[in-house]
């Protein structure tokens, strides 16, 4: 894995670098790089935001919703663990088997809920992704740059805030967005 990221970040570096050389070469006056946080932008976008506090909507209805099962599986576990040296063996038996249903009956209940989330997830970001995409390639033609590296791609080890500019596409989204 780590052997991976270090050839893809080195694939990356020798593009760019070699990509800066020959602008340089060519245009070194009109190379005009920019960075962005993608992650902040997705989140802090209106779209985004609003997709970001629909997830954490129904993420903390499941919270709440399996919280009470939960308890009632710990209370569950504890009458066993306190009862069985009085049960006969088929009584702790079945409530042994009692305690394995219920907890399956959770983790299953916990993956459907996990697999609707990321349902959800793909289904409501992939348009703000796109949207995301068209209004960074339209700034990037508008204000000039070059190039735009995204620096949570892991492919950009220092960013100075000069090159920085994740909250002016935010706005500029934002505005594109709006209409």
């Amino acid at each position: 894995m780590v052997g991976k990221k270090i050839v893809l970040l080195s694939i990356i570096s020798f593009c760019i670098g070699s990509f800066l050389y020959g602008a340089s070469n060519v245009r070194a006056a009109e190379a005009k790089i920019g960075v962005i946080n993608g992650q902040k932008i997705l989140w802090t976008c209106t779209a985004g935001a609003k997709v970001k506090t629909k997830l954490d909507e129904k993420i903390k209805g499941f919270q709440e919703k399996f919280k009470a099962e939960e308890q009632a599986l710990v209370s569950l576990k504890n009458e066993i663990q306190k009862k069985s040296s009085v049960w006969s063996k088929d009584k702790k038996d079945e409530k042994v088997l009692e305690f394995n249903r219920k907890r399956r009956d959770i983790q299953t209940k916990q993956e459907d809920a996990r697999a609707e989330i990321n349902h959800l997830k793909e289904s409501e970001l992939q348009p703000v992704i796109e949207q995301i995409k068209k209004g960074l390639e339209k700034y990037g033609k508008a204000h000039g740059y070059t190039v735009i590296l995204d620096s949570t791609s892991g492919a950009v080890p220092y960013v100075s805030n000069a090159v920085d500019i994740t909250d002016d596409l935010v706005k500029d989204l934002d505005k594109s967005m709006a209409k």
